[in-house]
């Protein structure tokens, strides 16, 4: 198996002053999934090289066994270190999809025409994609075969508004997830805040938030 981890380039939280990137858990959970399962995995972002961690995401208080592993693993800190660009990668050449979260992706990934490109190949190809938390924004403007919204009818979930709520960013993103999937007709469903929740229709894998991170990554390996 080889799947492809794309991360967001984006450090900036809108005009706060604060930075912003991918969130750790939501990379380290999924990739050691991969990893433990045999899958050979590799990494990309728009810009490539070293990805913005979220510095929220890599206190303290937010570190799991997961994230813990990762920063042990000198190896994998030298992989992310080197992640290469978008315009260096090709569906063909891998088995699945998966994005890790963090609010960066809500401002590069969901407008990388790249991106975007690649999204709709993996789907066309037969081939799953998962996205959590934040990015689900990745979907924004994917279309199907037919030009449709690609998460159009599809069940799906990511970040609630009531999570973003709560972390007081609902007037600092460009837009809410959970508002933008059903906008564009997906089937939006979640748990209460915080809580593990995966949707999964067809090819399409989403999880709804950090605790959801290593069970949306079993849903995609599940599909392979």
């Amino acid at each position: 198996m080889n799947i492809l981890m794309v991360l967001t380039s984006h450090d900036t939280l809108g005009n706060t002053g604060h930075k912003t990137g991918f969130w750790l858990e939501e990379f380290a959970a999924p990739y050691y999934a991969f990893l433990d399962a045999g899958a050979q995995v590799t990494l990309a972002s728009p810009k490539g090289g070293q990805p913005p961690i979220d510095p929220k995401s890599d206190d303290p208080g937010a570190q799991t066994a997961a994230t813990e592993r990762f920063n042990a693993d000198e190896a994998a800190r030298k992989a992310l270190a080197s992640t290469l660009t978008l315009a260096q990668v090709n569906a063909e050449d891998f088995d699945a999809l998966f994005y890790p979260g963090g609010h960066g992706p809500l401002w590069d990934l969901a407008e990388d025409p790249r991106s975007i490109a690649l999204i709709e190949r993996f789907q066309a190809l037969g081939k799953p994609v998962g996205a959590v938390c934040h990015a689900p924004a990745v979907l924004r403007h994917a279309v199907d075969a037919s030009g449709a919204p690609l998460v159009k009818g599809k069940q799906v979930t990511g970040f609630s508004n009531t999570e973003e709520a709560a972390v007081n960013l609902t007037d600092v993103v460009p837009f809410l997830v959970e508002d933008m999937l059903k906008g564009h007709g997906g089937v939006y469903s979640r748990a209460e805040d915080w809580h593990n929740h995966v949707a999964v229709d067809g090819l399409l894998v989403t999880g709804q938030n950090p605790a959801s991170s290593d069970a949306t990554a079993h849903a995609l390996l599940k599909l392979l």
